[in-house]
């Protein structure tokens, strides 16, 4: 089973269609998709109407659960409680936030506000998190992200060993840009075990925390 909760397509800066990236994960044996494009305030409405379509698409011709999603990215963190509502009214099934990465200049406070609010689903990313915030996102059922994604991907083993020593849950994404990014089932287990995911824990991480998340949007995988 493949699962992947933050991908981008060419409504941010992502090179496909929707539809092409549903497909190309369909292909590569993907088990459920969310399609999460970078968003601010601005842009999230058109960009949930179009994502959510070839969404439905695919639900209806080929079985496929694709999912509409958000990536709240660079914004204020006081705007993350009302953009993370703003997103779940306009169809966003899942509320990914951008997480403190140590590539990029995050505003400082990302972290905190993602994990107390309770529209987030997972804090992709975050990069040098501390141990208080990572308490609160396991009070919260927030899922912390280990990214397959160059750059970011240096403090797996960090964000892995706290999240295991507090029992946070913890998602293998793939911040999917192009074809080439997609989820293979060696990538997944590589990127786990890279993270300092104990051997014990791999199926929890990859398939069952993932079939939970599902299950919290009402998605039944059989």
């Amino acid at each position: 089973m493949l699962f992947d909760f933050h991908t981008h397509t060419f409504l941010s800066d992502g090179v496909l269609l929707p539809i092409e990236l549903i497909r190309r994960a369909i292909h590569n044996g993907y088990t459920a998709l969310a399609i999460a494009d970078h968003s601010g305030g601005s842009l999230m409405e058109r960009v949930l109407k179009e994502v959510t379509g070839d969404c439905d698409l695919a639900a209806k011709e080929w079985d496929f659960p694709a999912i509409p999603a958000v990536e709240l990215t660079h914004v204020p963190p006081s705007a993350i409680a009302p953009l993370a509502r703003r997103a779940k009214e306009f169809g966003a099934k899942i509320v990914v936030v951008h997480g403190e990465t140590v590539v990029e200049p995050v505003p400082p406070g990302t972290n905190r506000a993602a994990v107390e609010c309770e529209d987030v689903d997972i804090l992709a990313h975050p990069g040098f998190i501390t141990p208080e915030e990572v308490k609160i996102a396991v009070t919260r059922g927030i899922y912390l992200e280990v990214t397959c994604r160059q750059g970011h991907c240096l403090t797996n083993g960090y964000v892995a060993k706290l999240a295991i020593e507090h029992g946070a849950m913890m998602l293998v994404n793939t911040d999917t840009h192009s074809p080439g990014d997609l989820l293979t089932e060696h990538l997944a287990r590589t990127v786990a075990l890279g993270a300092g995911i104990p051997e014990s824990e791999i199926e929890t991480v990859l398939v069952r925390n993932p079939i939970r998340l599902l299950e919290k949007i009402g998605i039944s995988i059989g």
